[in-house]
């Protein structure tokens, strides 16, 4: 919850607007300033403060107590012009609300003044893993520019790191990315990474106690941290144990369980008869574990035993990610807010050569890019997943929509279900070229690529003609090039055995860039020696109109009739 505090008329005014974007998200504190703000502190996650920043500091002080508990809090000017991170801009995700705030807020703009957000590197508190060690001075030290060197059992798909974080050894700072127990000393923060399913075994009425004991035990007998342990895996059977079931909440994980014939199945070193007559498989903490841990994985703590459990450990291979985004039509305000943080949140970026140099001021620095030229789309398809199976945080990027004649469908036709796939939507061409001309998608529309290196044009040919019967609103995407210019008047042809002459047609260019241009013009005018492959081709239906120089197919609703 958010709490939201004012003193001031102005302010109650921008704290109600907000209340008001965010009903369920937010509570308004009233009373005397100093009482409110001392209950949101103890009773919320994050405060929004219509306060001045300096009266702000002093009512928190005395509340403070430490960076790791604190709530975030944003601090919001009288005049609703700056959402200022004042607290927990890591940790109490003060800077992320801060932009949420100002984009909420009209005229209002985020101040954030975190060192690595300030530089556009990931702070290691921010990377999702549990992080141990000298964080701060780590973090100095990659800002810096000081060499650091990187230690990582495996590749996880983390954000880029800058140039100047490496696995070259000798450095004198050092990033560890381990689920192992290693040394803590004063030049040395450790990421914690969530590789670990530990599989337990237990007699009925086990106490959370127990089993908590023994995981630690095996844990610590392996060298292996707490902190990277994502599941307890148990057989179906003991789903409802109040012990097994305390003893993940407790650890802050979930607790998988597997029927007793998939646990029978699985290999494991030590297999037993007793879990074999009582719940039917004869491993129950081994096999449990690999089969949370998934393909790829391995025992890494083999079984132990107390009174009323079992434990065992597996390690699970790290899941690639690949975001398939689409980065819209051209113009900057035109790419989502979730694009651009997919874009920040890879390591490594696959694109066409001229869609990337238009992002390329998004990236993280230290970003692997990875740029081709026309023609290349099933090279950078294929690149896309295996750097994601190699474990890389990727994006694959694409204009427009990355699923619309672009590159989602190569790639996730070459993908496998042993990384993760995020789509990432964008306006399409053919969304901007029909804002520009008005309003020619307003009833049902299809649209139609003309290009024949990769479809047969009897293929084409009869596609179009189908959506010439059906009298659907027509887009044309690559309508013509210079090797290849009969195919849009042939396209024309087909539309006009069923549509008058004076239908409506449009003709974008560069839909939303700065050298956009546009005509209005009909069926029978249209010149196609003014299109290529830069044009958008829009054909109206029988009921398109031109009304005020703009394209507009109705909707049909029985009010406008």
């Amino acid at each position: 919850m958010i709490g939201l505090i004012s003193a001031t008329a102005a302010g109650a005014a921008a704290r109600d607007r907000l209340a008001t974007v965010w009903p369920d998200r937010t509570r308004v504190y009233d009373g005397p300033v100093g009482d409110a703000v001392r209950r949101a502190f103890a009773e919320c996650e994050q405060l929004v403060c219509f306060l001045a920043t300096g009266a702000t500091v002093r009512l928190l002080a005395p509340l403070l107590t430490g960076k790791s508990a604190d709530p975030g809090v944003v601090c919001v000017d009288e005049a609703g012009r700056h959402a200022i991170a004042l607290l927990g801009g890591h940790a109490g995700g003060a800077n992320e609300l801060a932009r949420a705030v100002a984009e909420a807020l009209p005229g209002c703009a985020p101040v954030v003044t975190t060192a690595t957000d300030a530089a556009g590197v990931p702070g290691l508190d921010t990377l999702g893993l549990p992080v141990e060690g000298d964080v701060a001075a780590v973090s100095r030290a990659v800002l810096d520019g000081e060499p650091v060197t990187l230690m990582a059992d495996a590749t996880w798909p983390l954000p880029a790191l800058p140039p100047n974080v490496g696995p070259e050894a000798g450095r004198s700072w050092t990033i560890a990315i381990t689920d192992r127990l290693v040394p803590l000393d004063g030049a040395t923060a450790v990421l914690r990474p969530p590789s670990l399913v530990v599989g337990v075994g237990a007699s009925r009425g086990v106490a959370a106690d127990e089993v908590l004991g023994l995981v630690r035990e095996t844990l610590a007998a392996a060298g292996l941290s707490g902190r990277s342990v994502t599941a307890l895996a148990t057989v179906t059977a003991k789903a409802g144990e109040p012990g097994l079931n305390e003893a993940a909440e407790r650890l802050g994980v979930t607790l998988r369980t597997y029927p007793a014939e998939e646990l029978a199945a699985v290999p494991v070193p030590n297999p037993s008869g007793a879990p074999l007559a009582a719940v039917g498989t004869p491993s129950v903490a081994e096999a449990a574990a690999l089969l949370g841990a998934g393909p790829g994985g391995g025992l890494v703590a083999e079984k132990r035993k107390s009174a009323m459990a079992t434990c065992a450990v597996a390690r699970r291979r790290p899941r690639g990610r690949l975001a398939v985004v689409g980065l819209g039509p051209g113009a900057r305000d035109l790419l989502t807010p979730r694009a651009a943080d997919e874009l920040r949140r890879a390591s490594v970026v696959v694109g066409l050569d001229q869609y990337l140099d238009r992002v390329r001021d998004l990236l993280r620095p230290g970003a692997r890019v990875l740029a081709s030229g026309l023609g290349a789309e099933e090279e950078r398809a294929r690149t896309a997943v295996a750097e994601a199976r190699a474990g890389h945080a990727v994006a694959l990027v694409g204009s427009g929509d990355a699923g619309v004649y672009a590159m989602a469908s190569p790639a996730l036709a070459d993908a496998s279900d042993d990384i993760d796939v995020v789509g990432v939507p964008g306006v399409t061409a053919a969304l901007a070229a029909a804002a520009v001309l008005g309003a020619p998608l307003g009833h049902d529309h299809v649209a139609i690529s003309l290009s024949d290196l990769h479809t047969p044009w009897e293929v084409i040919e009869r596609r179009v003609r189908a959506a010439a019967s059906a009298d659907l609103v027509v887009t044309f995407y690559n309508p013509r090039s210079r090797g290849r210019d009969w195919q849009l008047p042939k396209a024309l042809e087909l539309l006009a055995g069923h549509r008058s002459p004076d239908t409506p047609v449009g003709v974008v260019r560069n839909a939303s860039r700065p050298d956009e241009s546009w005509a209005l013009t009909t069926l029978a005018a249209l010149d196609p020696a003014t299109v290529d492959m830069m044009t958008v081709v829009l054909v109206g239906n029988s009921a398109t109109r031109a009304v005020a120089g703009r394209m507009v197919t109705p909707r049909g609703y029985r009010w406008q009739s």
